[in-house]
């Protein structure tokens, strides 16, 4: 759950600092005072403690000092041009950029388009402007009970869709767990109610198992000769569970990972000799090892996880990297900050700013390129959703090279993002060398390699595959001229397959649900079987945050068995 922010209200380090940051301190206070946040508390209270996460993060004293003084240009009477004058251009741009990026508001109208944009191109221009504006988003998340009901939804599903993908492609897992998090009660009220009645149980059990067996896997550790720096647990969280219970027909059982043990070692030669150790100890479960150390994820993440069945037949799960792979993990981007001390100042360490990975840059300037494509604003919040800010998968060529896409993408989309000519003449696809249709979901490590005909067209099937926007829009753009044209549909449509008993009027209560919810049926099929009534009915959504809520209702009817989907 998430953690609470520290009381930053009395004798911050911030406080007594020499230099720029001091002096931002002081400045900071000056203009806010006499202003208060909703909650009755003083409004420098918010300021000092955006400053307070950055400084946490390692960030250099610039980006802590426009941190401080993030919003006394849009909050109070000190013009831009006193701000300049005062702190420099630097702190100024930083600070301007985060106020443009304030103008993003989440509801959906015509000028959610140019606001999108805004904040792209200021996170193109400098990333120290998105890391400011996600400290400021993150108190304001801790502290978003003092908002009117009417505001609170906006800003929680905002942060939910928005901000915490962003923190995650950022690399900053913990920052984009902790904002998940935050918004989940506000954006699944009902869910995270269920969550809190039918799981506390089960986390306590499968923590004081891990405590159990804790002293067998350090001897087995110290045993293989690792130097172990740490080794704890970590609760999945409530928000990531509730998506994986989706997938599990929300049986909790099958989820193996809901506390798991988190082991730091000292470097990548005791990653894998402690994976030997833990696997010399228990049996590992086939197809549940994840070397991300030798293939990192697209967001930086590494670390080697194992799924082994323990003592007393569990099964638990392990994380495994060094204390570098760790800091990255927590803070990702952030991490690249680095920081050393300077002579004559025993009290502070001086951050010097360090630029960002050129993976990071590389994936920035995708988006800033990318999102020129859009005039339609839905489409480009959409396809935002979908193609920058889902999970991410990494899959390779035949070549080696390694392809970043978004999780639930099909042979369909990697061929469009090696070339739209490579789309338009696909044929066939080979997985890790066997044949595949070309709806195959795609997963992380799988090797690809895509078969064309030299001429050929696309088919307005090609839709029914692709996920991306990236690809949809090569394929219509492909149709736009044929006889096909003018039919093609826009709307993803999603499938729900769902067992339940022969009961009278459950198909009726089913589909009752979906209509409430404003979802239209396309078609509903029951089919009777041995003993249950499989129930297909396909929808004009590909809303999953609809679809997640339809599933928890449907999974509530009496005579429900299971819920699944997929797109079609």
């Amino acid at each position: 759950m998430p953690t609470k922010i520290k009381d930053r209200r009395k004798n911050s380090s911030l406080k007594e600092r020499a230099g720029l940051v001091g002096h931002a301190y002081a400045f900071a206070q000056r203009a806010h005072l006499n202003q208060s946040r909703r909650s009755g508390e003083p409004y420098f209270n918010h300021a000092l403690t955006t400053g307070e996460i950055l400084d946490e993060w390692g960030l250099d004293e610039t980006t802590v000092a426009a941190g401080l003084l993030h919003d006394v240009v849009e909050d109070t009477p000190v013009t831009e041009e006193e701000l300049q004058q005062e702190f420099g251009e630097e702190i100024a741009f930083l600070v301007r950029g985060v106020t443009k990026i304030s103008g993003v508001k989440y509801r959906g109208h015509e000028k959610q388009v140019e606001n999108l944009r805004k904040m792209i191109l200021a996170m193109a221009e400098d990333l120290r402007v998105i890391l400011i504006k996600l400290a400021d988003r993150y108190h304001n998340m801790c502290t978003l009970d003092a908002l009117p009901l009417s505001k609170r939804r906006r800003i929680a599903l905002e942060t939910i869709e928005i901000y915490a993908p962003l923190a995650y492609r950022l690399g900053m897992q913990k920052l984009s767990g902790e904002l998940e998090d935050l918004a989940f009660p506000y954006v699944y009220p009902s869910e995270y109610r269920w969550l809190i009645r039918n799981l506390k149980e089960k986390y306590e059990e499968r923590e004081q198992y891990l405590k159990k067996i804790q002293p067998l896997v350090e001897h087995a550790l110290r045993r293989a000769g690792v130097s172990i720096i740490s080794l704890d647990f970590r609760a999945k969280r409530y928000s990531s569970l509730y998506k994986k219970l989706l997938r599990y027909e929300m049986n909790i059982d099958k989820i193996y990972d809901l506390v798991a043990f988190r082991v730091v070692v000292k470097n990548i030669e005791d990653c894998y000799t402690a994976l030997g150790a833990i696997h010399n100890t228990w049996t590992p479960l086939p197809g549940r090892i994840k070397d991300y150390i030798a293939m990192p994820k697209p967001n930086g993440y590494r670390s080697l996880h194992t799924t082994v069945i323990a003592s007393d037949n569990k099964i638990v799960e392990f994380q495994i990297r060094t204390e570098e792979m760790h800091n990255e993990a927590e803070n990702g981007i952030a991490a690249h900050w680095a920081y050393e001390a300077t002579k004559g100042h025993k009290s502070y360490k001086k951050r010097r700013s360090v630029k960002a990975g050129e993976q990071e840059i590389k994936w920035i300037d995708q988006l800033r390129a990318w999102q020129k494509d859009f005039t339609n604003p839905q489409e480009l919040i959409d396809s935002l959703k979908i193609d920058f800010l889902r999970d991410r998968i990494f899959v390779v060529t035949p070549h080696g090279d390694v392809i970043d896409l978004p999780q639930g993408a099909t042979p369909v989309d990697f061929a469009y993002h090696i070339h739209s000519a490579v789309g338009n003449q696909c044929v066939g696809a080979k997985v890790n060398e066997n044949m595949v249709s070309l709806d195959h979901e795609l997963q992380s490590g799988d090797v690809v390699e895509i078969f064309t005909q030299k001429g050929k067209k696309p088919s307005p099937r090609l839709l029914e595959f692709a996920t991306t926007a990236t690809a949809k829009g090569h394929i219509r753009n492909a149709l736009k001229n044929t006889k096909y044209g003018l039919g093609i549909e826009k709307d993803q449509q999603v499938e729900f397959r769902i067992r339940a008993d022969e009961r009278l009027g459950v198909l009726r209560d089913i589909t009752g649900i979906i209509s409430r919810s404003h979802v239209n049926i396309s078609k509903a099929i029951s089919e009777p079987r041995r003993g249950f009534h499989l129930i297909k009915i396909v929808c004009n959504t590909d809303d999953r945050n609809k679809i997640m809520k339809l599933i928890l209702k449907i999974k509530g009817l009496k005579g429900v068995r299971s819920v699944d989907y997929r797109f079609v």
